[in-house]
């Protein structure tokens, strides 16, 4: 399984280093559509909100399971990014992109601390406490589990902490 891993990072450098390639391997994947998508109109001001972030970059705590990068179908099960730990307990784990930015400034994928000035200067409420992370590969037989399962239990998480707008990152 190691030789799919490593695959995986080359085909990621490549791409990453000849951008008109994606667009061939892009539009390989047939996206994922529904009718049924929920839409929320706005209510508040963005000064009187509390924001979290959820994001398909693959981050997670160093002490947390890493996503899993042997099933080829991805990991469809998300991680808890606790806000108030230091940004230094991240980490990203994450095949299907080149992330060497992203491992030196975690705010490229993970704008936490600049989403934190924000609510320090008033243009936002608040930060909420907790935070999502995906890893953005899912396909095959995990895509059920996500849309079905993972998706709807963290949709249950931030409606619990009063989070009114979420902030979604790709990897």
């Amino acid at each position: 399984m190691e030789f799919r891993r490593l695959k995986n990072r080359l085909i990621a450098k490549v791409i990453t280093r000849f951008p008109s390639l994606a667009k061939g391997f892009i539009e390989s994947f047939a996206p994922w559509e529904s009718e049924d998508v929920p839409w929320t109109a706005v209510k508040k001001s963005l000064a009187d909100m509390t924001v979290a972030v959820v994001t398909t970059a693959g981050v997670h705590h160093k002490d947390q399971k890493p996503f899993n990068m042997v099933d080829p179908d991805g990991d469809p099960v998300y991680r808890i990014i606790d806000g108030t730990r230091p940004l230094s307990t991240l980490m990203i784990t994450h095949d299907y992109y080149d992330h060497k930015d992203a491992d030196r400034d975690i705010n490229i994928v993970f704008p936490v601390e600049r989403l934190r000035e924000f609510a320090e200067e008033g243009i936002m409420g608040k930060l909420a406490d907790r935070h999502y992370s995906f890893m953005g590969h899912i396909i095959g037989r995990h895509i059920a589990a996500l849309i079905d399962h993972e998706a709807p239990r963290v949709a249950k998480r931030l409606r619990k902490d009063k989070v009114d707008a979420v902030i979604l990152t790709p990897g």
